[in-house]
């Protein structure tokens, strides 16, 4: 066992947490599963598991995060969603690092799915993203969306081998409203921030988003899946300033 916590914010994720929590079997002793009001069976599932469940209220994904972490046992924290389950390979690298230097925080590589298929190009190809570390010295900033963790100017990156297995969505149709909800949660975000939006902005931004996923990040190599994962994301990132330029609009 490893002396760290894993520490999963998530609502309705009967889907996926199961599989999730069997994962990190042999890992550590604290797995914390945060939860934000699921209506579905999550709860039931993570009560009948070797996780430990918490109830909170949703206040946004990075003050959220921060929250549950402070719950944890263990100083190092391996932060994770409902749909990020391990492989063997990670586990194991995991079970031999030495967590002792505060200084370090540790990422890894990601497969991301949508349903079956294993997105190897476009927009979730070669994704990798620091997900331990150890909570005395690292935070969430407190983005409501798209949060992001403050790292020292100290801190050393290690890349640890294996990957973390992402079920990014089960259809086309899930992932498509998981990204037009995501476009509300941005636009807030940068009407908050003072930015702003148009026309132009809109049409040539998702116009962009699509060239450079399909084409310049070879997603159409991932065959139909790669085309609609680069239109989704392209809507996604029309919804996202003319949701923005609405919000504008109501403040004149």
């Amino acid at each position: 066992m490893q002396r760290l916590s894993v520490v999963i914010v998530c609502k309705n994720g009967a889907k996926v947490i199961g599989e999730t929590i069997k994962s990190f079997s042999g890992l550590t002793d604290d797995i914390l599963i945060y939860d934000n009001g699921s209506t579905d069976d999550t709860k039931d599932i993570v009560k009948q598991s070797n996780a430990r469940l918490v109830e909170g209220a949703w206040e946004g994904f990075g003050k959220t995060k921060n929250k549950a972490n402070a719950l944890a046992k263990y100083d190092w924290i391996l932060s994770l969603d409902a749909d990020e389950a391990i492989d063997e390979e990670l586990k194991e690298s995991l079970l031999k690092e030495e967590l002792t230097d505060e200084k370090k925080v540790f990422e890894f590589k990601f497969k991301n799915f949508l349903g079956d298929k294993w997105l190897r190009f476009g927009e979730w190809g070669n994704d990798k993203h620091t997900r331990l570390f150890n909570r005395i010295k690292i935070k969430w900033n407190d983005a409501d969306v798209h949060e992001s963790l403050l790292l020292p100017k100290d801190i050393k990156v290690i890349s640890v081998p294996g990957y973390v297995l992402h079920k990014t969505a089960a259809n086309f149709s899930e992932y498509e409203n998981k990204m037009q909800n995501y476009a509300m949660l941005n636009a807030e975000k940068y009407f908050k921030q003072q930015k702003t939006s148009g026309s132009l902005k809109m049409f040539f931004s998702a116009i962009f988003s699509f060239l450079k996923n399909y084409f310049f990040k070879l997603g159409f190599l991932d065959g139909a899946t790669g085309y609609h994962c680069a239109r989704i994301n392209a809507l996604y990132t029309f919804l996202k300033y003319k949701k923005l330029d609405e919000l504008r609009r109501k403040k004149l």
